[in-house]
């Protein structure tokens, strides 16, 4: 009798595990696997870009760390396991990697960039690119110089810059500073898009 619970148990434990081991790390190669690169008949090698958006890091106020847990290991399972199957050259984040830039105190915003770069981290030769969202400088109303100083510091980006990788020009911008209400930030943006479509025309001629 003793043997036959042993055996139960077992059988419950390796169960268990099986089932841990699929929905945690298997189940994310053949949901990814069903995505591949266009075949493009052309003599370059065409770019292999991928885009993300909206991680919505939570942060220290509204973020449950439990909550915060799962959603993590989630991102960071599916992330990692697209970088080693699709091995993309250019990864871009298009805004709002935070929940709570906008409010993060300078202790919560370096967690939260801890935290992001453990998630994304990725190998030399593939490049990350991250914009800038409402969620993480604030609103136009709530954007301020500090907010965006600290974001283009750590992300090593600008308002507006031209990105080229493969002879394909990208434009990046900082649309939370395109509300066209003459602010200085605005107006900083608004004259170095003037000056690169300038460059863009120059380039086209």
């Amino acid at each position: 009798m003793y043997g036959s619970s042993g055996r139960l148990a077992v059988s419950l434990i390796f169960a268990f595990v099986s089932v841990f081991v699929l929905c945690e790390f298997v189940i994310y190669y053949p949901v990814i696997l069903r995505c591949s690169w266009p075949h493009i008949e052309t003599g370059d090698s065409p770019l292999r870009a991928l885009f993300l958006s909206d991680t919505h890091l939570l942060g220290a106020i509204k973020g449950h760390w439990l909550d915060k847990l799962r959603r993590e290991w989630q991102m960071e399972r599916a992330f990692q396991t697209s970088l080693w199957l699709l091995n993309p050259e250019v990864v871009f984040i298009l805004g709002d990697v935070f929940d709570e830039g906008k409010w993060s105190s300078s202790q919560d915003w370096e967690d939260d960039v801890r935290r992001f770069k453990r998630i994304f981290r990725h190998p030399s030769d593939t490049e990350l690119v991250v914009l800038i969202g409402n969620h993480d400088i604030g609103f136009h109303n709530e954007m301020t110089k500090q907010k965006l100083e600290r974001f283009e510091q750590v992300f090593n980006v600008t308002s507006a810059r031209i990105l080229t990788i493969k002879e394909v020009n990208f434009l990046l911008v900082n649309s939370v500073a395109l509300h066209g209400d003459h602010c200085p930030i605005c107006q900083r943006v608004e004259k170095e898009l003037h000056k690169l479509s300038h460059a863009l025309n120059c380039s086209i001629q």
